[in-house]
């Protein structure tokens, strides 16, 4: 979650092309043949590659060329730890095979990636002057593994696959130990409210604007895990119910949005997922966060933020926040 640049500002750049480090004449052509809209296989699969093996998921890392202060080495440290993240909270790697390319940018940052399946692929921007802090901080990986898991949609249903992104990243990285709990409920505490609807705006299939895509993606999936405790006595959750599809199908697959739901749904004995779409697809839901926070225990109190053991969904809370 934390990077040199804002959150909004990498969130909003990950659709948008970023400038590559300043190249010499021949590594600029060979980056040449690695940029574009569409995943370079062919150029990729002509790099040198460093393997990792992940969660029972082989990771096949090629480096572009070009200068990034960190080595080859000391970056193989951080893209481990991001799939540690998501494989813990899948219970394995969301896929068995990726190919990852790393590729310079501007800055000291981790700008944005891109994910594609079929076969399943991610392209990532390394600032050239990053470090090893810079790493640490990064979010943007664990965010673009975190596609892996779930089935391509269709377009208008972006709002989901990038609401998980945002929600699980967050929710894993508490997992793994990378996150605190405080720190990522703060997160959603400020931000979480970009994704509410604005006046003349739809339901989230027919609103593509960058808050309500993310955000409001990301408040869905929160709906979802309290809805899906709820129905099961706190026994279950959204996690259980993203297992249950990333055991199904991965992202070298298109699904419709309902089948994907209903695996989900069918997983943790209930209907919390189609109902809650049922809900948001087509007339803008606006629920009361400030409510929700306090009901969680959640309390923010100017820049401190406490939790309340006695609130009635504390224990959802809690829950949410351990790993099952």
């Amino acid at each position: 979650m934390p990077s040199t640049l804002s959150r909004r500002t990498m969130l909003t750049a990950l659709s948008a092309v970023a400038g590559g480090a300043a190249l010499g004449c021949k590594a600029a052509r060979a980056q040449d043949s690695l940029d574009g809209e569409v995943m370079p296989y062919t150029a990729f699969d002509r790099l040198p590659h460093k393997a990792l093996q992940v969660g029972g998921g082989e990771i096949a890392v090629g480096f572009g060329p070009g200068e990034i202060k960190l080595t080859q080495l000391e970056m193989l440290p951080w893209i481990e730890r991001s799939a540690r993240a998501v494989s813990g909270y899948y219970g394995r790697f969301p896929v068995t095979k990726l190919k990852l390319l790393v590729l310079p940018a501007e800055g000291r940052g981790v700008p944005y990636g891109q994910t594609w399946g079929d076969p399943a692929a991610i392209r990532i921007r390394v600032g050239a002057e990053a470090d090893e802090a810079a790493l640490v901080a990064d979010w943007v990986m664990v965010h673009e593994m975190v596609h892996l898991a779930f089935p391509r949609l269709k377009m208008r249903h972006n709002w989901l696959a990038e609401g998980l992104a945002v929600y699980v990243e967050s929710i894993a990285r508490i997992h793994s130990g990378d996150l605190t709990e405080e720190f990522v409920w703060r997160e959603f505490v400020e931000r979480m409210p970009r994704g509410l609807p604005k006046a003349g705006e739809q339901g989230l299939d027919n609103t593509h604007s960058w808050g309500r895509t993310y955000w409001g993606g990301a408040i869905f999936c929160l709906l979802a895990d309290v809805g899906i405790r709820k129905q099961s006595a706190n026994a279950k959750g959204l996690q259980h119910a993203l297992r249950a599809v990333n055991a199904a199908v991965d992202f070298n697959t298109m699904w419709p949005i309902e089948k994907a739901l209903e695996t989900g749904d069918a997983a943790i004995g209930g209907s919390a997922l189609m109902d809650l779409y049922a809900r948001m697809k087509d007339k803008p839901e606006n629920p009361d966060l400030d409510v929700l926070w306090k009901d969680m225990g959640v309390m923010v109190e100017g820049r401190t933020l406490r939790f309340d053991s006695s609130a009635p969904m504390a224990a959802v809370r809690k829950a949410i926040c351990t790993p099952a």
